[in-house]
């Protein structure tokens, strides 16, 4: 299998505009993000996929390979969809570019999903993490996953699920980590599809897999990305990079 990485890269980001070439440690975020996939020699190529001509120059001159998105894309998995039509590649896996410090265990495990696969029918693989704190439960911006016994993904809500009717039952309640691992063909079936309607409710992208019958494997990790969401996650990451 070839296996590559992409990394979708947008300029803009509401909470934080810029973040991903802000300062951490010397070198811009992407940079040290995109530097931090090749080093986990998990990926037969590693791309940057970008709308800004300040990201994609900054990865080019550091001799590493990026990819100018040519349509406006509402999601991670569009613009990557658009970036790896036209590349030869058997498993594309999504590397969030402000999580410069990459779990590379978990991203094997996501690999190892696919290569354990004989008869081909997971289409993604993707991660979850157990949260017992009630508040991040019912935090909507968490988005959460039930499973079924193969860890094959029910549906994803930002919603608390299951719901927990029968207090006498123990239920644990996973967060929905977004990296994914894609069978090719089933990005492009998915960029090929409208927004359906329980994506559209819920603005999650992994439900558009599941309305066109992707089936998604779910994978357990214990690790918490390190993700720059706003200037504070910025010290803190610089805070990490100096432990």
């Amino acid at each position: 299998m070839k296996i590559i990485a992409m990394i979708p890269a947008r300029y803009s980001a509401s909470r934080f505009p810029g973040k991903l070439m802000k300062d951490l440690g010397g070198k811009p975020v992407i940079l040290r993000t995109y530097q931090a996939a090749l080093q986990t020699n998990l990926f037969d190529e590693v791309y940057v996929v970008t709308d800004s001509d300040v990201i994609f120059s900054t990865i080019t001159n550091a001799d590493g390979k990026a990819i100018m998105s040519i349509k406006e894309h509402e999601c991670g998995s569009d613009r990557i969809a658009e970036a790896v039509e036209n590349i030869d590649a058997d498993i594309v896996i999504n590397v969030q570019g402000d999580e410069p410090f990459i779990d590379a265990v978990s991203l094997s495990k996501l690999i190892d999903v696919f290569k354990n696969d004989i008869k081909n029918e997971i289409d993604l693989a993707s991660l979850k993490v157990q949260i017992t704190n009630q508040e991040d439960i019912e935090n909507l911006n968490n988005v959460k996953v039930i499973t079924d016994i193969d860890n094959l993904a029910i549906y994803f809500s930002r919603s608390v699920i299951p719901y927990h009717r029968d207090k006498d039952i123990e239920v644990k309640y996973y967060k929905h980590k977004g990296v994914y691992a894609f069978r090719k063909q089933a990005l492009i079936d998915f960029y090929n599809t409208p927004m359906t309607p329980l994506e559209a409710a819920e603005k999650i992208e992994a439900i558009r897999y599941q309305e066109i019958g992707k089936k998604i494997k779910m994978v357990e990790t214990d690790v918490e990305a390190v993700g720059i969401d706003t200037p504070e996650d910025l010290e803190k990451a610089k805070q990490f990079l100096n432990l």
